[in-house]
């Protein structure tokens, strides 16, 4: 019960990591609100964990405002939406799905820290937690406006870390090799056998991240037990950026 009295937003919360990381929070004692821009998936975690659900597109402004009027001060923030394009150079990358990646993995986390800081501000505590990639410490081809998306959200942890530490706001990033989610086929461009062994031969240890293992380390860095953790970016790879 590491988070029992806290209550915690979780964006992208219907599925994947975000799913996982509800479970997990809501076990270990959260009060927890699911957050995800389709309400059905939001509401199905909600009614398996006890937690809320609430729908949010987090690229809009006015979408991201409602969801904080909604929750209302919270004490942990997990900033886990995100959206890739398909493998291909980046000049065949259409300016459509540039500009969607970066409103989705770059724009959210200006947006839901422009609704929730203040109140995490005045509370004089909190703990946001960006969910990156290995994709920004060691970029794979073809993938180049993705990398570079969760290579921004590294360095905005990094910045928020500094600027907020005299609030008593923590704020760390978690970066999994892809995993057993829906985004998976998108990284692989296809999602065969042959493409699963290829990506798994990059993984020393041999395997996909997973939900809970995502959760396990989204749960101690929310947790007071890293109350002096700040401003990392925590791999949660297998080895694959080493």
């Amino acid at each position: 019960m590491r988070l029992q009295g806290k209550t915690a937003i979780v964006t992208g919360g219907g599925s994947g990591f975000g799913a996982g990381i509800a479970r997990k929070f809501a076990a270990e004692g959260a009060t927890v609100w699911v957050a995800d821009i389709n309400l059905d998936a939001a509401e199905a975690i909600a009614a398996e964990t006890g937690a809320r659900p609430v729908q949010v597109d987090v690229a809009a402004n006015d979408s991201v405002a409602a969801m904080a009027a909604a929750t209302g001060a919270v004490d942990i923030l997990v900033n886990n939406a995100g959206i890739t394009h398909l493998p291909k150079p980046m000049e065949d990358v259409t300016e459509e799905e540039f500009d969607r990646v970066l409103a989705v993995n770059a724009k959210s986390v200006f947006l839901t820290a422009r609704h929730l800081v203040p109140l995490m501000k005045s509370r004089q505590h909190g703990a946001i937690l960006n969910v990156a990639s290995t994709a920004g410490i060691s970029p794979r081809a073809n993938l180049n406006w993705y990398n570079a998306s969760k290579g921004w959200m590294i360095t905005a942890t990094r910045t928020m870390a500094i600027e907020l530490a005299p609030f008593g706001i923590r704020v760390n990033a978690l970066a999994p090799v892809a995993g057993e989610t829906p985004l998976l086929a998108s990284f692989m461009g296809e999602d065969t056998p042959e493409m699963r062994t290829k990506f798994l031969s990059t993984i020393p240890l041999g395997r996909f991240s997973t939900p809970d293992d995502m959760a396990n380390a989204a749960s101690f860095l929310c947790s007071e037990e890293a109350s002096m953790i700040t401003g990392v970016a925590l791999p949660v790879d297998g080895g694959r950026t080493i």
